[in-house]
């Protein structure tokens, strides 16, 4: 079973007896060279008073064992609280003896509810769409990616029909389906003329609407507490509002295998074991809220579980607000030729293989920039050169420049092997990890690769059960923690050099660091994957 961080946390917390957690792991590079984990002070005083933790909890500590939880080397009190010290080599060995235990997501022992994705900003055609709604298209593509690789069941609503938004979602990296044919609205449409209100006073009804239907009761049986606007009242039904409650429906009621992610779902699928996330621009909430109460209104077998995720404005600096999704993806293309035309002074527009990479570095920019500040903030964009930078490090190009780095490394490795300089990588099971003692091979493995797969946990866990119409999402986690990871094997590899001088007495070192920025490989490559975005070999 892999080491986890979650795993040690709770056989630490145990082992201090009953109440509320008190340990907390250590991620600052200061405070990772004398100590892993902290047990701070004034909490050890809450739950033991003034006296000192007793010795036979301490002596616990230390022999602390158990499925998932890491070898401990020391426990003592110091003035910040009771320190522990993990057996470091130890560790190393565990974790970089099974790479792909890490670099992958725990798939959950029990599978749960089924997900719709319902995103209505990819109803209309790219031209229209605004920077908010393009924010809500990468939040729920990134979603039902994460979703994806811990087994869950997902379909995705709207299947595109403009004829240009599957190219522009290509372009993008988005994964999403086209429509092949409409869902029938005939029963729909016969609820909705049964519970339509007459037109008052002679009301003139626009082309395609069929009448209004008042949902005032509604809004008061659901409970303006759970987040419903106060102001909602009535809907106009229309030929168009049907055809997406019924593709709505459609989606709730086949659970048939999705082509476009190769999802099988349970036979037992039907509205009361789904759960349908509207993914909507704060533009957007309040017709959707509507569509919402329209859907329970008409439609008997509607899913009782239907959520909220609107994500929040987006404003540009310095620009319109008028800037449209197929504007920003052009301005940002062209900020990435011209800069990679600057650095190696020459164009390169007419070599298509670095045109692929340079649509690849425009699509991570964008998708760092919309997806690393947690999804219902309002998000201000910079639309400067400096954006697309590789030397500043918050941006998806640095962290795509990282993942090249690490590619040519391997490609120098593999390439010096070849020419008898270095031998042959030996088994795994033979590395000397105890040969790994800079202060930076530790940051990476215990706050990149050790709590990785519980990251990717935290990033597909939806709040199912709780009270509300809204919900949120962990969306902006993977950006973050690939940004911190670029960091820090930056630092570290403009530090250490990797690929030494080929003596036999300095190939145990290299090899089991090479084996340790084996694992960061994985888990960039898991990362980017979740974003949609293939890694580099070079820029």
């Amino acid at each position: 079973m892999r080491l986890g961080v979650e795993e040690t946390l709770g056989a630490l917390n145990a082992a201090l007896g009953p109440g509320g957690p008190v340990w907390f792991k250590e991620t600052r590079a200061r405070h990772l060279r004398v100590r892993d984990f902290l047990a701070p002070r004034r909490a050890l005083e809450a739950r033991f008073g003034d006296d000192q933790v007793p010795e036979r909890v301490v002596h616990a500590i230390v022999g602390l064992q158990g499925p998932g939880v890491a070898p401990v080397l020391s426990c003592a009190p110091t003035p910040a609280g009771l320190a522990l010290q993990l057996r470091r080599s130890a560790v190393f060995e565990r974790v970089l003896g099974a790479v792909a235990a890490y670099a992958a997501p725990t798939v959950p022992a029990a599978p749960g509810p089924h997900v719709v994705l319902h995103c209505p900003a990819l109803r209309g055609s790219p031209c229209a769409l605004r920077l908010s709604q393009l924010r809500a298209v990468l939040v729920a593509d990134h979603l039902a990616r994460a979703l994806h690789a811990h087994r869950v069941s997902v379909r995705l609503v709207p299947a595109v029909r403009d004829p240009h938004m599957p190219t522009f979602l290509q372009q993008l990296r988005v994964d999403w389906p086209a429509a092949s044919e409409r869902a029938a609205t005939e029963a729909l449409r016969s609820r909705a003329l049964a519970e339509l209100t007459p037109a008052r006073n002679a009301e003139a009804l626009p082309p395609g609407a069929l009448g209004r239907v008042y949902l005032k009761e509604l809004v008061d049986e659901r409970g303006r507490t759970t987040g419903y606007d106060p102001n909602l009242d009535s809907c106009l039904v229309t030929e168009d509002l049907l055809a997406v409650l019924a593709e709505l429906q459609q989606a709730v009621q086949d659970w048939a295998e999705d082509s476009s992610l190769g999802l099988a779902t349970a036979p037992d699928a039907g509205a009361d074991s789904c759960m349908v996330v509207h993914v909507v621009s704060c533009e957007e909430e309040f017709q959707q809220q509507k569509l919402d109460l329209v859907w329970w209104k008409l439609d008997d077998q509607a899913p009782l579980r239907q959520k909220h995720l609107v994500c929040g404005p987006v404003k540009v600096a310095g620009a319109p607000g008028t800037l449209t999704a197929p504007e920003y993806y052009e301005l940002r293309h062209a900020q990435v030729c011209k800069a990679s035309a600057l650095k190696r002074g020459r164009d390169l527009a007419q070599d298509s293989a670095w045109m692929e990479i340079f649509r690849v570095l425009c699509v991570a920019t964008i998708k760092f920039e919309m997806l690393s500040t947690a999804p219902q903030s309002q998000l201000l964009l910079a639309l400067a050169d400096s954006s697309i930078s590789t030397k500043g490090t918050k941006s998806g190009t640095f962290v795509m420049y990282n993942c090249a780095r690490l590619a040519t490394l391997f490609e120098g490795y593999k390439c010096s092997m070849e020419q008898g300089l270095y031998p042959t990588f030996p088994p795994v099971s033979s590395l000397d990890f105890s040969l790994l003692h800079d202060e930076g091979e530790w940051l990476l493995l215990f706050n990149s690769i050790l709590p990785f797969p519980d990251l990717l946990s935290q990033t597909a866990a939806l709040p199912c059960t709780a009270p509300g119409l809204h919900i949120t999402a962990r969306t902006e986690m993977v950006c973050k923690f690939l940004v911190q990871l670029s960091m820090d094997f930056s630092s570290y590899y403009n530090r250490v050099h990797i690929l030494g001088e080929p003596r036999p007495h300095l190939f145990g070192q290299m090899f089991a660091r090479l084996q340790l920025l084996r694992a960061v490989r994985e888990v960039l490559h898991t990362g980017l994957a979740m974003l949609g975005l293939p890694p580099l070999s070079h820029i």
